[in-house]
């Protein structure tokens, strides 16, 4: 039996991902229209998550939040309790996961699912007891190796007002803030490709 056994994700399919114009790595440009298009219900459903983990003509939407403290970024080792076997021991700097059903309780349609998804994920996964501001800054693709193949990611930076912050899930091991030079330097081959994309970009932005 799949491990994904009768879990349902929300997914798009790869047409639109090449209409809205196919890139690798992260990308900023164009994000109102883009992310409109992707939250628009005409444009998503939730299919089978084993069904699309090997199904390329499909990307599932994944919210990516990336904490940042001043010049520090948030950051975990992802454990074995995790739900990708194939990103387990990498670096990441994001936070998120699958949209499932549950998220279109209460009428929800369209973007309420969507935001009360990354609701959802971050309630369940850290302990953020201070304020903070997010934006949505740009989109994440890879496709040169099957995890990325399957997926989509929707980049939200989170600035936090206090570092103090706790990891409500074992697969968030080693959570910790280091600077982002740091990131983008000493620990740059360990981080998992989409946190290696965003690291890159913010150091470009401060640059």
């Amino acid at each position: 039996m799949s491990k994904y056994a009768g879990e349902l994700v929300l997914v798009v399919k790869r047409e639109l991902f090449e209409e809205l114009g196919v890139f690798e790595g992260l990308r900023t440009d164009g994000m109102d229209d883009a992310v409109q298009r992707l939250l628009d219900p005409a444009n998503h459903f939730f299919m089978d998550r084993a069904e699309a983990e090997e199904d390329p003509s499909f990307k599932q939407l994944i919210p990516y939040c990336v904490f940042r403290h001043g010049e520090r970024i948030l950051h975990y080792t992802r454990g074995k309790s995790g739900g990708e076997s194939r990103l387990h021991a990498k670096i990441s700097v994001g936070v998120g996961g699958h949209i499932n059903p549950v998220d279109a309780d209460s009428g929800r349609t369209g973007p309420e699912v969507y935001h009360a998804a990354v609701a959802r994920e971050l309630k369940e996964e850290l302990e953020l007891p201070g304020g903070h501001s997010q934006r949505i800054i740009g989109l994440l693709n890879d496709d040169s190796n099957p995890v990325g193949r399957v997926h989509l990611g929707i980049v939200h930076l989170i600035d936090l007002e206090s570092d103090v912050v706790s990891s409500r899930e074992d697969a968030l091991a080693n959570l910790g803030f280091s600077p982002l030079a740091e990131l983008n330097g000493e620990h740059f081959e360990r981080l998992e490709t989409w946190s290696a994309f965003c690291v890159r970009h913010l150091a470009e932005m401060r640059g």
